[in-house]
């Protein structure tokens, strides 16, 4: 079973989200937490929130199953760009720079690796109804 959670114009580049993305992409959602915790970049702040959001997530899909049991990871990470806020900065000899203040979207999914164990009974039972 797996549980998405998105975050959608948060006010930084997407490539400097990435960053740290690529870092928690693939590894277990106790790990990546960590990871995040002791980085120093503004944008572990954000990725740590959306990480225990998808674990809730995935705590309230799965109807009250803990997340420790069942050892979940972080099995999809993406960052795209948003869109742009397209502001004028004043330059010399009455000229004008544009900046521009970029977005992201980032969605996270997380997944577990342990089967649950209700499912494997109820198919047992399917089983031995089938052969009867």
């Amino acid at each position: 079973m797996e549980a998405v959670a998105k975050l959608k114009n948060c006010p930084m580049s997407a490539r400097k989200m990435r960053l740290l993305v690529d870092n928690i992409r693939g590894k277990s959602v106790n790990e990546a937490l960590n990871i995040c915790r002791f980085t120093n970049k503004e944008a572990s702040e954000w990725i740590e929130k959306l990480l225990i959001s998808a674990i809730s997530n995935w705590e309230y899909k799965s109807e009250g199953h803990s997340a420790e049991d069942y050892d979940l990871y972080v099995k999809t990470a993406l960052v795209d760009e948003a869109g742009m806020l397209k502001r004028i900065q004043p330059a010399p000899h009455g000229r004008a720079h544009r900046v521009r203040k970029r977005s992201n979207h980032v969605t996270l999914i997380v997944e577990n690796r342990v089967e649950f164990e209700s499912t494997a009974v109820e198919e047992g039972q399917e089983i031995e109804n089938e052969e009867n």
